[in-house]
């Protein structure tokens, strides 16, 4: 056998072996529960104008099995770009993490208009410890829940990138929001999101079990000011980080928050 044939069957045989381990499924453990529906226990708030574990105003609290947000306006009055995010305590690298959610009620006063109905999942993000007092978001990847004016198409389960940028299509996407290709949900409704996250390879996201948008390589943008204090020795992509959930201003409630550790 000559030393270029050789070559070739050596390389079909690894092409060949690459699809197979493509399509053999991860290892995938329980689905765990990370919130009790009685309090916020293994959870810290991060409200922005405010130290860590100050949950100014009891925006985050339980009621009914759920974790709610709620703006009280004796407290609050104006909305003043307090945006708000809770904490699990346990930073992640390969799961499955899953919830529903829902809008409800009116904005509160002095919200901005693009954060009506709008809230998120943060995942691969920053530990809440290196947030400055006045940081709005932690650097993170957003899956981004939208929900329906009543009228128009309005799709949600989509990305934004505070701090960081993706690949898609074998290119660099460094345009802060992509749309998802999802429905559009009006009312109050109940959702239910989940997001496959494979550590600094691939996430997806999808919603009532259609998925609805993909990428690869999630990594930190180092035009962004608070992105380069988390770079080390020049290493961009996020392999792991912490998960928390978002206040922005409209009244929303999460319940049914679970994960699924994958194996690497």
């Amino acid at each position: 056998m000559t030393h270029s044939r050789s070559a070739r069957l050596l390389s079909l045989f690894t092409l060949s072996s690459l699809t197979l381990l493509a399509a053999i499924p991860v290892s995938a453990g329980e689905w765990e529960s990370i919130f009790n529906g009685k309090n916020l226990d293994g959870w810290t708030v991060k409200i922005r104008h405010h130290e860590l574990g100050d949950n100014f105003a009891d925006t985050f609290r339980v009621a009914d099995g759920a974790m709610q947000v709620r703006y009280d306006a004796e407290q609050y009055g104006e909305f003043k770009e307090r945006f708000g995010h809770i904490f699990y305590k346990t930073p992640y690298s390969h799961y499955r993490l899953r919830l529903e959610y829902r809008f409800v009620g009116d904005q509160v006063q002095g919200g901005p208009g693009w954060a009506t109905r709008n809230s998120g999942i943060m995942v691969h993000g920053q530990d809440p410890k290196t947030m400055t007092k006045d940081q709005d978001f932690p650097v993170s990847i957003e899956v981004q829940l939208l929900g329906g004016d009543g009228k128009n198409k309005r799709t949600t389960g989509n990305l934004c990138t505070p701090g960081t940028n993706v690949v898609m299509d074998d290119k660099l996407v460094t345009r802060h929001c992509t749309s998802a290709d999802s429905q559009t949900y009006h009312g109050e409704q109940w959702v239910k999101c989940e997001v496959e996250v494979h550590g600094d390879q691939i996430i997806r996201h999808w919603i009532n079990g259609e998925k609805v948008l993909e990428y690869r390589q999630p990594q930190l943008d180092d035009r962004d000011e608070n992105a380069r204090k988390l770079i080390v020795d020049g290493q961009k992509l996020l392999q792991s980080g912490t998960i928390s959930l978002q206040s922005e201003s409209h009244p929303c409630d999460f319940r049914n928050i679970e994960i699924m550790v994958l194996d690497e």
